[in-house]
């Protein structure tokens, strides 16, 4: 050791090592990010254990606390073996997210702005999904660009794929495209798999490098031609919990057919009330029941959801799997539900002719569709009638006359209903409320399970009625919790930001020649003008998606922040409690206060904001699966339908080409520029168009096209267009 050294070291131990006196701070993980961080340079282990203060024999526990905090990414392992602070030495750690082209983004958990770009030649074998450090070595205009300095967690185990049978070893092929490696099977680990049957490989090394790990099957899911075999892949890929504990099949088990005497007690006796339910035609589980009375003043309103709260108990197994999961998740030839099926379609569903047990939200409104007041209580209920969606338009928009007949003693009721809904719908619009005017698809399966169609989902005066009555009773419920203070689960949506509002106008006037401003308030009234604006022109399907894509996305939380796209200032969801775990911690919390004068908290803040950032990471899984699984439908579909021609528009343009997506079918595919053959064309990125340098054709985002199916890649789910209107 030179001089220098040692009488810095000197120093250390007069000043801040073992001889310091006065009180020993507790030794801690922070305790050491802070000395290190105080310190200001990378530190030998040695140097750590004296800045502490404590002698070797702590050595073995300051050591754990280090490699805890490596493993945590605040620290980092440098060579030479010394320890850097993260925050001080422009590393970032955080989630690995790979594009299927190679590069990555480092997912710094604090706004995109922060993320940092990694190129694939930098990645040092770490895979989508693992938990890494990464060292910024440079910052641009696009942002920060950097490289992976360690991965701190494999997060991938297993992988869904295709299994491809070899002479001396096989090879899982992974779904997920965004796994750029193959997993190596023994053939003796294979469980006689077949060539090209799905299969879930479990890894077992990762090797340095980037070499292909190795691993075994544990499953083989079978033909990926089959509907249901796609439909498990999805459910694996995105890791949707999907089986039941023990305890809750146990508890399943012990509960009793139908509703039991005990069960009435403190209930309002309503089955005579004439609800009815509205829901699609597939519908099994009905979890919300309408009834509409008019009088001279106005209208009484009554919103009866099922009462799972009742069945299921605050903290029991079954109670631990529906927060576990969270939602239900819906594909449209299968559902992963969030409750058993005993309870979704059988005791807690609103089945027509059947006593059942519910939270009732009863509202009056007067003329002009003003809630006047609103009570809540628990009742037994019975549906007098199940209605689909398709049979209450034909009644009241079509005058089906044979339905009319049918459900004669429900007419009035339904006329009032739309009476109503639609003064509601009026009054929600004129403060603000936000309605995208976006199409939806619906995949029409055979008999067989097979893929027949794919058309655009209908929407009439019968889904209005829902929708309203369904907004008022949850912001019924949650204007009363706001009113008494009372902690609970809110739906919350926030204002977009500034800058993706300037971006959208700066594009909607250079492209779409729309003539708005950028407004001094971003508020739900100014979008719901952009859009009148568009209602009608050529422009309006591609002014709702652009539109649609600046705002922020809806999450659960006990902070009471208002609903932007509804221009809600109280909003929460009280009315699926049968698919959403939000609306069984809101049941709870009005039973236990709605006949209260003082507030009884139910769960404390803290834990309503741990279980809200929960159940919406869930949600958008559950989303993200669904899109999957519609892709996957989409992409077989247009696999039969090679050389026809349909309409589509360009929703996004790139160097490389631009995407459409077909009128009514929410189906996309790319027409490549290779495939373009007329010219050379240039990118116009500020304009959102390509341009040809010598004909000076336009293909521009917004813009019609027709196109032809040119090919389709089922395995990788690409859909390649060519221009069709030369």
């Amino acid at each position: 050791m030179s001089t220098n050294n040692r009488t810095t070291t000197k120093n250390r131990k007069q000043t801040g090592g073992r001889k310091r006196r006065g009180k020993k701070v507790c030794l801690s993980p922070e305790y050491i990010l802070k000395i290190m961080t105080r310190e200001g340079r990378p530190l030998y282990l040695r140097e750590i254990l004296e800045l502490t203060g404590r002698g070797s024999r702590h050595r073995k526990t300051v050591q754990a606390m280090v490699a805890e905090l490596v493993r945590e990414g605040r620290l980092v392992l440098l060579k030479g073996n010394r320890y850097g602070v993260s925050t001080l030495m422009k590393v970032v750690y955080g989630r690995l997210v790979i594009h299927p082209e190679g590069y990555g983004f480092v997912e710094s958990g604090v706004g995109r702005e922060n993320d940092v770009f990694v190129p694939a030649r930098k990645l040092k074998g770490a895979i989508h999904g693992d938990r890494v450090v990464a060292r910024v070595e440079k910052t641009g205009r696009k942002g920060a660009e950097g490289s992976v300095l360690r991965v701190l967690e494999r997060r991938i185990s297993r992988v869904v794929g295709i299994l491809h049978r070899g002479k001396r070893v096989c090879r899982v092929v992974p779904e997920d495209e965004r796994l750029l490696f193959e997993v190596l099977i023994p053939r003796k680990s294979t469980m006689k798999a077949r060539n090209g049957q799905v299969v879930v490989a479990e890894i077992d090394d990762f090797p340095a490098g980037s070499r292909n790990p190795e691993g075994h099957i544990t499953e083989v899911v079978g033909d990926p031609e089959n509907l249901e075999v796609q439909t498990r892949i999805v459910i694996l890929k995105h890791e949707l919990p999907h089986v039941f504990s023990p305890e809750t099949d146990a508890l399943i088990r012990d509960l009793p057919a139908g509703i039991v005497p005990e069960d009435l007690k403190g209930r309002r006796d309503i089955r005579n009330l004439p609800l009815v339910t509205i829901d699609g035609e597939h519908a099994r589980d009905f979890d919300d029941a309408v009834s509409v009375k008019k009088t001279r003043s106005g209208f009484s309103l009554t919103v009866a959801i099922a009462d799972v709260s009742h069945y299921v108990a605050q903290g029991s197994p079954l109670d631990e799997d529906a927060l576990e999961r969270s939602t239900s998740v819906y594909f449209p030839n299968a559902v992963v539900p969030m409750l058993p099926e005993e309870l979704s379609n059988h005791l807690c569903s609103l089945v027509q002719g059947e006593d059942r047990l519910a939270m009732v939200a009863r509202m009056t409104f007067d003329l002009s569709g003003r809630m006047k007041k609103s009570t809540f209580f628990k009742a037994v209920m019975n549906s007098h009638a199940r209605l689909t969606y398709k049979q209450v338009r034909q009644i009241l928009v079509d005058g089906d006359r044979e339905l009319s007949e049918k459900f004669r003693e429900f007419l009035p009721q339904l006329r009032c209903m739309k009476e109503l809904a639609e003064i509601l719908a009026h009054r929600r619009r004129k403060r603000g409320s936000i309605d995208f005017d976006l199409p939806e698809p619906e995949v029409i399966l055979g008999i067989r399970g097979n893929l027949e169609e794919i058309v655009r989902r209908e929407r009439s005066v019968a889904h209005l009625i829902i929708e309203e009555f369904m907004i008022a009773a949850n912001e019924a419920v949650a204007a009363f919790f706001s009113r008494k203070g009372i902690p609970a689960m809110y739906r919350v949506h926030d204002a977009p930001e500034e800058d993706k509002i300037r971006e959208f106008v700066d594009f909607a006037g250079r492209n779409l020649g729309l003539d708005i401003d950028v407004p001094e308030q971003v508020d739900p009234k100014w979008c719901q003008m952009v859009l009148r604006k568009a209602a009608g022109t050529p422009q309006e399907y591609i002014v709702n998606s652009v539109l649609l894509r600046t705002m922020k996305q809806a999450v659960y939380s006990p902070h009471n922040t208002r609903h932007f796209g509804l221009a809600s200032t109280d909003y929460l969801h009280f009315t699926s409690p049968i698919r959403r775990y939000p609306d069984l911690i809101v049941h709870r919390i009005l039973k236990a206060n709605m006949r209260r004068k003082r507030k009884r908290p139910v769960y404390p803040v803290d834990r309503l904001g741990l279980m809200g950032e929960h159940c919406s990471t869930r949600e958008r899984a559950a989303m993200q699966a669904e899109w999957e699984m519609l892709d996957r439908l989409k992409v077989r579909y247009m696999a039969q339908h090679l050389g026809e021609v349909y309409q589509g528009i360009i929703s996004t343009v790139t160097s490389f080409g631009f995407f459409v997506e077909l009128k009514d079918m929410f189906i996309h595919g790319v027409v490549r520029l290779v495939d373009v053959a007329d010219d050379y064309y240039i990118l116009e990125h500020d304009r959102h168009r390509l341009v040809g340098r010598r004909n000076r054709r336009v293909f521009q985002m917004g813009q019609p096209v027709t196109v032809r199916v040119a090919s389709v890649n089922i395995f990788r789910r690409h859909i390649n267009f060519e221009v069709a209107d030369h």
